[in-house]
């Protein structure tokens, strides 16, 4: 069964809106990070030895923090900030938006490993999977120009 028209531009306006959602989102992220000095400062470890202290000590996320993120925090928030201004540049000017969704994706794992997974986490994991899934008009154009001369 082929998609209407409306059907096709409803989830385009749709997927548009999540992405400019999700690059606000990852802009503050950035922001704060940048404004709180987390690449330059213990805040981060910080964040992870309290974070430490309140979950269940023998849990994959007491390891995931006590053996890899407090250890290497400082290059965790390098990769972090970086990672979050690369999202947000992406998905509020449209550049490389599946690539950077994937990078998106693989931030928001890495946090949730981290015992930082709550309610609002599902919507980000799932934006970022509908992005990286999503070709895009200039993707679809592409596709049927190496098509047509495959043929």
């Amino acid at each position: 069964m082929k998609r209407t028209i409306p059907w096709q531009r409803a989830r385009r306006i749709v997927l548009l809106v999540l992405r400019y959602i999700f690059g606000a989102t990852f802009a503050y992220g950035a922001y704060h990070k940048i404004t709180r000095r987390w690449m330059t400062s213990s805040v981060l470890r910080e964040h992870f030895e309290q974070r430490l202290s309140e979950i269940d000590p023998h849990s994959f996320s007491a390891a995931y923090l006590r053996f890899f993120a407090i250890p290497f925090y400082r290059p965790i928030a390098w990769v972090l900030t970086i990672g979050q201004v690369i999202v947000a540049f992406s998905m509020l000017t449209g550049i490389g938006v599946r690539q950077s969704a994937a990078l998106a994706l693989f931030l928001l794992v890495n946090i949730s490993a981290g015992s930082y997974f709550n309610a609002s986490m599902p919507p980000y994991l799932i934006t970022a999977v509908l992005l990286i899934l999503d070709k895009g008009e200039k993707d679809r154009k592409r596709e049927q120009v190496v098509h047509q001369v495959s043929q």
